[in-house]
């Protein structure tokens, strides 16, 4: 998801007033009404979420409740102005019945009073609804803050590292690679230089990259045993967030990755470009990489023998057990969620709708063929068969995961993580870098007590 320079705020959007539209009305003749919201339209944004709620969902879900008409608003518009829109409906006690919410955001809304925890909301049957089995802990995280559970997960993603075979079989490195610590990545990258490789290794850092440092900083954060946010507190210049910098210090500090493509405007994109020309040996990305940028038919930097030279491991943590949780491997993931409307006049009917959207059935026919990872394990163990990358992911991956936090503050603490791998890139001391960022950051969350150390 793209991050504006000032996004809207719950907090800012409160002050706003507008009028109560209502929920769920019953219609006449005994029909009930339910709503679906999502930013999504036919022939523009998210076109085939679009066609797939008004095609399949609205039409199956309608034969099965006879007295129930289910419509769709659709949106098309730029994430942060169908935040507000969503909102402000929120705030005036109106809107859809099942709304589309993105992951990042279900914090902000749950502590503006705006969704509330899907049992307190869908009553007794939620917890009893036979998709929580099909779905990991750590996918169900999506949805969930405060530890309770506001949203059900739609499709995923998860971050690993990617790296090029061919590279790696001249460097004397086997082509089955599995790191199991930082230090083995950073070996690989030692012998891919002597090899003559141009850029080794590419981890994402810097301003110029953005949000794109979700492929870098925050499962690196999260291998060295931290999130960037926990119990209440955003970390700040701890020994964690030390290890993650003395990381990139000794990636492009030790002439093993490019420090210009992390100051470049469109470095990110370069940086796909020459991992398919065999410039760049190892490239931490998300799955997105492999099935949209080198799908070697329709690709943005496409590889026509990417199954055959593109290898992907899980990402390790600083060392065996140091990740978050013990694990000895990391990942993130981003995604949206489907919330119920805390203002429904048909609450327990919207949950049926909702536990309908994710139903197996339905879950497949939004794929409509596509290989794609779902939330759901059974149907991911038939769509992506034929995929066995996004399987990986889905099998290996998901379970390992972690979520970035669902806060308004979340933004402006993630620039200044961009600021100070920048920082470390261009040269400053780990030490440096991380004492200008603690102090950006108290100041930004309300002082000192809110940072960890």
């Amino acid at each position: 998801m793209r991050f504006p320079s000032r996004p809207a705020t719950i907090a800012a959007i409160a002050a706003l007033a507008l009028g109560s539209c209502g929920t769920g009305e019953p219609a006449g003749g005994g029909t009930v009404t339910l709503t679906i919201a999502a930013n999504a339209i036919s022939g523009g944004k998210n076109s085939e979420t679009a066609d797939w709620i008004k095609g399949w969902v609205i039409p199956e879900f309608e034969r099965t409740h006879r007295d129930v008409k289910v419509l769709f608003r659709p949106s098309g518009v730029d994430d942060e102005h169908y935040k507000t829109k969503l909102a402000l409906d929120l705030k005036a006690k109106g809107g859809a019945d099942v709304i589309d919410l993105d992951g990042i955001w279900v914090g902000e809304f749950a502590q503006a009073g705006y969704v509330r925890p899907l049992a307190e909301v869908g009553g007794p049957g939620v917890e009893s609804w036979e998709g929580w089995s099909r779905i990991p802990q750590a996918v169900q995280g999506l949805g969930i803050f405060d530890g309770r559970k506001y949203g059900l997960p739609q499709g995923t993603d998860g971050r690993v590292l990617f790296y090029n075979k061919a590279l790696f079989r001249k460097a004397g490195l086997p082509e089955e690679w599995s790191p199991a610590s930082w230090q083995d990545i950073i070996d690989a990258g030692v012998k891919l230089k002597a090899s003559g490789v141009p850029v080794p290794i590419q981890i994402n850092a810097g301003t110029a990259m953005g949000e794109a440092t979700m492929q870098g900083v925050l499962p690196l954060l999260a291998g060295a045993g931290a999130e960037i946010y926990s119990q209440d507190k955003w970390t700040g210049a701890s020994r964690a967030l030390k290890d993650v910098l003395g990381f990139y210090r000794r990636v492009y500090g030790g002439g093993l990755g490019d420090p210009r493509l992390q100051q470049e405007a469109k470095g990110r994109d370069k940086s796909f470009t020459a991992f398919a020309r065999g410039e760049i040996a190892i490239l931490a990305e998300g799955d997105y990489f492999w099935r949209s940028v080198i799908e070697p038919t329709a690709g943005v930097a496409p590889m026509k023998d990417r199954d055959q030279v593109v290898g992907y491991t899980r990402i390790p943590a600083r060392e065996p057990g140091a990740g978050i949780r013990g694990q000895d491997h990391v990942s993130m993931s981003g995604g949206a969620v489907r919330v119920l409307n805390p203002f429904s006049a048909n609450p327990r009917l919207a949950w049926e709708l909702l536990a309908f959207m994710h139903s197996a059935e339905a879950t497949k026919a939004q794929a409509a063929g596509q290989a794609r990872i779902s939330s759901r394990t059974d149907v991911n163990d038939e769509v992506l068969a034929d995929d066995p990358m996004l399987r990986y992911v889905a099998e290996e991956v998901l379970p390992i995961t972690a979520y970035r936090p669902g806060l308004a503050v979340y933004p402006q603490v993630s620039a200044l993580l961009q600021e100070a791998t920048a920082a470390v890139v261009a040269g400053r001391s780990v030490e440096e870098a991380a004492a200008g960022y603690e102090a950006k950051l108290a100041e930004l969350v309300g002082g000192a007590a809110r940072v960890a150390h």
